[in-house]
């Protein structure tokens, strides 16, 4: 069973460094880090990072911010960036887990299609064996090195994603709390205006809450200030910019409505640790 800590909720990777980047997607069983940790791993977020993980042998229990979730074989658990989450496995548990960066699924989610509202709950479903065959799909082609590797494991990425959406949508959506709602239109808010650079009074403005109340939102959802948030978002629509496509760092900088690509490339340093070419060249290395 996972025990009841009096510490704070460990959170991971609000901006990073490229080593938190290195590849499309991360794959691991899930022994492989659950022998380092006695099987157990106290409730924490992933600021940037979503997992999919499903059980094939095996079980325990998972705590999804707050509630209790038993584990079985054949059960997926979606967890999104800013979840809470933690684990306590049946030593020997087999099964695997899939983890990708935000601005990997910026590329393969369309606003459109609705997919990101659903995706953005803690969950845990019934597999089904083409999600298995999927998972094991993606694991194959990440231990690989054959030509369009990266394009073939975004695609399969993608359909794991979707099927995961499909499912979570067909059982529907748990309900949720007003602070959960609230943080999931500010997060909507965000999507629309990170452009155009708003400040925390506006977005807390268009909510009709005080600033000093977002970001206590925020806080509670994330570990993190709006104000970091919004910072947060800018850069990773540059890391993803930096990552997937040729642009010169000047014309980014102008796309993310920067005036100034030098005040772009300190802010980028300042939340980073690196430059914008620094980034891009540790990754093509």
């Amino acid at each position: 069973m996972l025990e009841r800590r009096a510490r704070s909720i460990e959170t991971y990777n609000l901006f990073g460094e490229a080593g938190d980047l290195p590849d499309v997607v991360h794959c691991e069983t899930i022994a492989a880090r659950s022998v380092l940790h006695a099987w157990e791993f106290a409730p924490h977020r992933h600021a940037r990072l979503h997992q999919i993980l499903l059980i094939e042998r095996g079980g325990g229990e998972a705590t999804l911010e707050g509630r209790r979730c038993r584990l079985a074989p054949m059960r997926v658990v979606n967890v999104p960036t800013g979840s809470v989450h933690g684990y306590a496995f049946v030593p020997g548990t087999q099964g695997f887990v899939l983890t990708m960066a935000a601005e990997m699924l910026d590329e393969v989610l369309l606003p459109a299609e609705g997919l990101r509202v659903v995706l953005s709950q803690a969950a845990m479903l019934r597999g089904t064996p083409a999600m298995r065959a999927t998972m094991k799909q993606i694991f194959a082609e990440h231990a690989g090195r054959d030509f369009a590797r990266a394009h073939v494991l975004r695609a399969l990425s993608a359909a794991l994603v979707g099927l995961v959406a499909r499912a979570m949508a067909a059982g529907g959506a748990p309900e949720s709390a007003p602070q959960a709602d609230l943080f999931r239109r500010f997060e909507a808010l965000l999507e629309q205006h990170y452009l155009a650079h708003w400040s925390v009074a506006q977005y807390a403005d268009a909510l009709s809450i005080t600033p000093t109340h977002l970001s206590r939102v925020t806080r509670a959802a994330t570990g993190h200030a709006a104000s970091q948030l919004i910072l947060a978002r800018v850069v990773r629509e540059a890391r993803r910019n930096l990552v997937y496509t040729n642009l010169p760092v000047s014309t980014i900088a102008y796309a993310l409505g920067f005036d100034d690509p030098a005040y772009f490339s300190r802010l980028f340093a300042k939340a980073t640790g690196q430059s914008p070419r620094r980034f891009r060249e540790g990754l093509q290395g």
